[in-house]
């Protein structure tokens, strides 16, 4: 009976040891599965991003995209949490942030198959701040004067009257006494490159945005630095031969907008045949497309500067 007893102690002791080395087995098992778990989530850092843009959660989605910037050096990672933290500020409007991170894709990952996309993207956001209400360090806010005017606003501050009625929503020819306005610092100058076809609008001397343009054919084009002497909307056309052609007619090549710059009879204007745009076949002006020199046009200001290079 004795033994028998025995027998049972030594096998209830077996089971007790088997239960617990059971138990720190499974810890260990949970502790390596928990390791390699995060190990991978390390390893897909945008996974966190993506389902927290999914779930609508966007400050969350930036805090992802901000630790994995933090974590990770200039890898394709970090590349790929730039532009899921862009889409957010986009989504947001946040625009001061969204030109922040589009300005760091463009120095960090200047080999980037997207490089072309950034460069874009970083271009447009530049204008549509200057177009926003909101104050940056290139601009002031100016309280409206008794007897102030947008053109006497414009022509004090060298600015132009869209570019102040579209960065403050005003009516056409409503201006309230005492109401605040953002008013831009900078000072805009265009380089003409007729070798790329290509129209750079600088913004103290920096780049806000690139245009695809048309330039004369047989390089009539003229070289040199020239101001914009004049602006017109919806300019009439006047021919070397023949009787002028009115806005609007489908034969007036000046498209929407005119901006003359100091050569007699040369400018920068718009296009009734946007599929040009690239080549050189004018007569010696700038072709744009009409959408892109009214956006040229609201910017500058007469007096602004023109460089046009081979």
């Amino acid at each position: 009976m004795i033994t028998l007893n025995k027998k049972f102690a030594v096998i209830a002791v077996g089971i007790i040891l088997l239960s617990v080395v059971s138990v720190i087995f499974y810890q260990i098992i949970a502790n390596i599965a928990g390791t390699v778990s995060k190990s991978a989530e390390i390893s897909t850092p945008t996974d966190a991003i993506r389902k927290s843009i999914d779930q609508g959660n966007e400050d969350a989605a930036a805090k992802s995209a901000e630790d994995v910037i933090t974590r990770e050096s200039d890898s394709a990672k970090t590349e790929d949490a730039y532009w899921k933290l862009a889409s957010i500020y986009e989504k947001k409007q946040d625009l001061l942030k969204l030109k922040d991170v589009y300005q760091k894709i463009v120095e960090k990952f200047p080999s980037s198959s997207k490089i072309l996309r950034a460069q874009e993207a970083l271009e447009n956001t530049n204008v549509k701040l200057l177009f926003s209400h909101i104050v940056t360090p290139d601009s002031f806010v100016y309280e409206v004067q008794k007897g102030d005017g947008l053109a006497k606003i414009a022509k004090k501050f060298n600015t132009t009257v869209d570019l102040i009625s579209r960065a403050n929503d005003l009516m056409p020819d409503v201006l309230r006494y005492g109401k605040k306005l953002k008013i831009t610092k900078l000072k805009f100058s265009i380089v003409v490159d007729k070798s790329q076809n290509i129209l750079t609008l600088k913004a103290d001397g920096n780049v806000l945005k690139t245009y695809r343009v048309a330039t004369g054919k047989d390089s009539s084009t003229p070289v040199g630095t020239f101001k914009i002497i004049t602006k017109i909307v919806n300019p009439p056309w006047y021919p070397p031969k023949g009787k002028v052609i009115p806005s609007g007619d489908p034969k007036n090549v000046l498209g929407s907008r005119w901006l003359g710059i100091s050569k007699p009879s040369y400018g920068i204007h718009g296009t009734i045949d946007p599929l040009s745009i690239g080549k050189s076949v004018t007569e010696g002006c700038i072709r744009m497309k009409n959408a892109e020199v009214e956006e040229l046009y609201s910017i500058v200001p007469e007096g602004t500067e023109v460089v046009i290079v081979d």
